[in-house]
């Protein structure tokens, strides 16, 4: 014996559920930006293995075994190495906010061996804010005409400086 199934029939959309069927389907892909943006910089940080790291005792090979080499070393003396990490958060289209930072300094002395080693975090950057988008300076507040037209008569004049031969 054969059984069939009967085709059951289903009632067409109507033209407001399509439009709104659409509008979802186009909007689906613009949302897909609205998504967070988790980055990471720099050194990836291990507690254990940077509290290893004990001053009198490391010397510049054996800080380098343990963690690596450094982000990057001191500006004005190569006798410190920083290890540098950073998480960040983004949304869509804007700047990425670091949401965690740690920065630690290795400090050795002239022999190479660990004289000190420091912590900071977040609580170090500075968040600069300026001043309706322009930076305040001291000085004449003249107009682009002011600057373009504004020695015009000037050269050669008495007093100008930049008048006739010396004498």
């Amino acid at each position: 014996m054969m059984i069939s199934k009967a085709p059951t029939l289903r009632a067409p959309l109507s033209r407001t559920k399509r439009a709104a069927l659409l509008i979802g389907l186009a909007a689906l892909p613009l949302l897909s930006g609205c998504g967070q943006l988790r980055g990471h910089q720099g050194f990836i940080y291990d507690q254990a293995l940077a509290g290893q790291i004990l001053p009198g005792v490391d010397n510049r090979q054996s800080v380098e075994r343990t963690l690596g080499r450094p982000t990057f070393t001191g500006q004005f003396a190569s006798n410190e190495w920083y290890y540098f990490a950073r998480d960040t958060r983004q949304l869509a289209f804007a700047n990425p906010r670091a949401t965690a930072q740690q920065v630690m300094r290795v400090r050795f002395d002239a022999a190479g061996n660990v004289e000190a080693v420091d912590y900071t975090g977040l609580e170090q950057v500075a968040n600069i804010d300026p001043e309706g988008k322009k930076t305040p300076t001291l000085g004449r507040n003249r107009t682009f005409f002011q600057d373009l037209f504004g020695n015009i008569g000037a050269v050669g004049a008495p007093g100008a400086g930049g008048g006739g031969p010396p004498q």
